[in-house]
């Protein structure tokens, strides 16, 4: 950073994608960023649904939050949604682009992709 200035532009630029994290809405879109999940790529999981999630205008019913070790090392990145219609849905091994598809095709379309989810890892 060279300035003030340059320092309170990407203040503004930044400020969307923060508001984004603390909305309120129908769904909730959770990152497990605890140092595995780190490890594994969730940061970029993480910023995938934040941009995503601005870029379709779903900002006023979608929540993008992340939170701690979620328990399933070996699966990580791991992302949990939560729906006010449906049970949670638990996505392991995710990578930026399933995250764009999964907003595609779950948040927004409402039909969760299974072969993402934990559930396919088991049978």
């Amino acid at each position: 950073m060279k300035s003030l200035e340059e320092l309170k532009a990407i203040k503004a630029q930044m400020q969307n994608k923060v508001v984004l994290r603390k909305a309120s809405g129908e769904t909730r879109i959770v990152v497990g960023m605890a140092t595995c999940g780190i490890a594994a790529g969730a940061r970029p999981v993480l910023n995938a649904f934040v941009e995503g999630v601005a870029e379709a205008g779903l900002g006023e019913n979608v929540i993008v939050t992340q939170t701690g070790c979620i328990g399933i090392c070996q699966y990580e990145p791991v992302v949990e949604v939560y729906t006010k219609d449906e049970e949670k849905v638990t996505y392991v091994k995710m990578t930026a682009e399933r995250a764009k598809e999964v907003i595609e095709k779950h948040i927004k379309g409402g039909k969760p992709i299974a072969e993402y989810t934990i559930g396919a890892l088991k049978k």
